[in-house]
């Protein structure tokens, strides 16, 4: 089986505002082809050993397998939570091939 080309690359941000900073400098930056602000969410976590409540953003970002992981290291520079916050990645099993080289295209440097 081959790799995915294509990637979903998820976090979760304590404001709309820190969502808005990571999408927009990652795409930027070519990390990703695009980025989806939704929220916000109710969510129910364990953090330092307790039980909390609270409301996130999430960003879902697309992106090519050859900076999947450089993508990952940008998130946790630019994340307000230290020491791991949630970055999770979905293989895209399937894509139209116009949209797998447009997110190639749109994570390699430019010529």
């Amino acid at each position: 089986m081959t790799e995915a080309r294509v990637w979903s690359v998820t976090t979760t941000t304590p404001t709309e505002e820190d969502a808005q900073k990571i999408a927009r400098t990652v795409v930027a930056e070519r990390l990703a082809a695009g980025a989806e602000v939704t929220g916000p969410a109710m969510s129910v976590f364990w953090h330092l050993d307790q039980l909390g409540e609270g409301q996130e953003w999430r960003v879902t970002l697309k992106t090519a397998a050859a900076v999947r992981d450089k993508l990952a290291g940008r998130i946790l520079e630019l994340h307000p939570w230290a020491g791991g916050p949630e970055i999770i990645a979905t293989p895209v099993e399937w894509a139209i091939d116009g949209y797998v080289d447009w997110v190639e295209k749109f994570t390699a440097a430019p010529e």
